[in-house]
């Protein structure tokens, strides 16, 4: 029996330690894109940052990680899955101490693209490895709650973390942090998990469909957010916006002449898939980006440090993962449909409450209604998506379609905050207090609007699909 057979009569009996090593691989991704937000004043200080190329601290992660996700994707199905992980975590730990030991702005945007890297490669391989390991329904679905739980929660936890870590230890630890943890994981990953099977010679790799995807991808998710900051029509965003269509427009090329093309057309055929690939990007754009406008909240308009400001993200995380775990039950009970739809519905309720509550001279009390709401409907939200983008897909095409889904992520995030920063007038660290709340409530109608209009959509699809 092959290994592929094999794994999921496994995950039948039990979740076992592996579902634990992939859950924390999970966290290090999350926590590697929010854990740096309450740093960024630091960071920005001590290395002589501008605050113009400050943000690039998060974008330059971004940017890789969305780039090189479709390739990390196929390489996970080829090349083989713990192969990529323990790769992965080892360009992770590599990294981070790299990062940790910066003294320049260009070392430090280097390791973070680097880390992106790592995090397209870790990405597709950890969910891949989960979907090919757990036999699909209740026990994948439960193993992808627990997974989920990681990634979700890491998007809050890892501006607590980062504030406690800053205010401790100083910004180097929120890098050097990572380095045990991704070691770890390798040597886990590496004794754990099945050895990959020989390459099937019959697949080919695609190499040219991958590397002009991935430029193009890291073109485009470049210009998406660099442009709304400083101009669409400067010369770097013409030239990103021209080469970025140039080397997509040949990638559709090179895939219809592939004898086994880097994105089968097959795969859009699922219903699961696409509309995972979807509630994805809306998903990344709407309550990924809250963190950056409630750090924005506590530490420019009322005053908090990093350590404080991280405290309070404690809530959010924690009713996040509670929404994860909610999510295989409430599957079996209501279907992935409905669950859908009421994740984004009560993030849409949630981000409206929490407008009257931005002010000056508010309390967090009076932030928790909607702070609630909106995790509630994110955990649940980010459960029903990857159990979507897994149902029905063969075992062969699993680092893909995650790659596809996770791909759909990482550009809505940047597409997300660039419209969302550009819809609150541009506000930023160094914006007035006034300036700043007629931003955030902004930015927090047009969430609210967005994720009622994603919740829409997806209950007129139930519809169709049921009639």
């Amino acid at each position: 029996m092959s290994a592929t057979a094999a794994e999921p009569t496994a995950g039948r009996r039990r979740l076992g330690l592996p579902v634990v090593v992939l859950a924390l691989a999970q966290l290090v991704i999350s926590l590697d894109y929010s854990i740096v937000y309450v740093a960024l004043p630091e960071i920005g200080a001590e290395l002589g940052f501008s605050d113009h190329d400050l943000q690039w601290v998060v974008s330059a992660y971004v940017v890789t990680t969305g780039g090189f996700l479709l390739l990390g994707g196929r390489a996970a199905d080829l090349l083989g899955r713990r192969r990529m992980f323990v790769l992965a975590t080892a360009i992770y730990a590599a990294s981070s101490l790299v990062g940790g030991l910066a003294q320049s702005p260009g070392v430090l945007l280097a390791v973070r693209a680097a880390q992106g890297i790592g995090g397209s490669l870790l990405f597709p391989a950890t969910l891949s490895l989960i979907n090919t390991t757990y036999a699909e329904g209740p026990v994948r679905n439960r193993a992808l709650a627990i997974w989920g739980a990681a990634g979700a929660g890491g998007l809050c936890f890892g501006s607590l973390l980062g504030g406690v870590l800053v205010h401790g230890y100083g910004w180097p630890s929120v890098f050097l942090v990572n380095v045990p943890v991704a070691l770890a994981l390798a040597v886990l990953g590496r004794m754990l998990f099945p050895a990959d099977q020989p390459r099937d010679r019959t697949r080919r790799f695609d190499a040219a469909g991958a590397l002009v995807a991935t430029a193009g991808l890291t073109l485009v998710v470049f210009l998406l957010v660099y442009a709304p900051a400083q101009g669409w029509t400067r010369s770097a965003s013409l030239a990103a916006a021209g080469m970025g269509l140039v080397f997509l427009v040949l990638f559709a090329a090179i895939e219809r002449r592939a004898p086994d093309p880097l994105v089968p057309v097959r795969l859009f055929l699922n219903r699961g898939l696409v509309m995972a690939t979807a509630v994805a990007a809306l998903f990344s754009a709407t309550f990924s980006s809250l963190p950056y406008f409630l750090t924005l909240y506590f530490q420019a308009v009322r005053g908090y440090d990093a350590f404080v400001t991280g405290l309070y993200f404690l809530l959010p995380a924690v009713v996040v993962a509670a929404g994860t775990q909610a999510g295989p039950p409430a599957v079996a009970r209501f279907g992935m449909l409905r669950l859908l739809v009421g994740g984004l519905a009560a993030g849409a309720v949630g981000a409206l409450a929490l407008i009257p509550a931005v002010s000056s001279d508010g309390s967090y009390l009076s932030l928790l209604p909607g702070i609630v709401l909106i995790s509630l409907g994110q955990g649940s939200a980010w459960t029903a998506l990857w159990i979507a983008a897994a149902s029905g897909i063969a075992p062969g095409d699993q680092g893909i379609a995650s790659g596809i889904a996770s791909t759909s992520l990482q550009v809505g995030g940047a597409v997300g905050l660039a419209l969302l920063v550009a819809a609150a007038s541009g506000i930023g660290q160094q914006s007035s207090a006034a300036d700043l709340l007629d931003g955030i409530r902004t930015a927090l109608f047009v969430m609210s609007g967005a994720l009622a209009l994603g919740a829409l959509t997806a209950l007129m699809a139930r519809r169709a699909t049921s009639s």
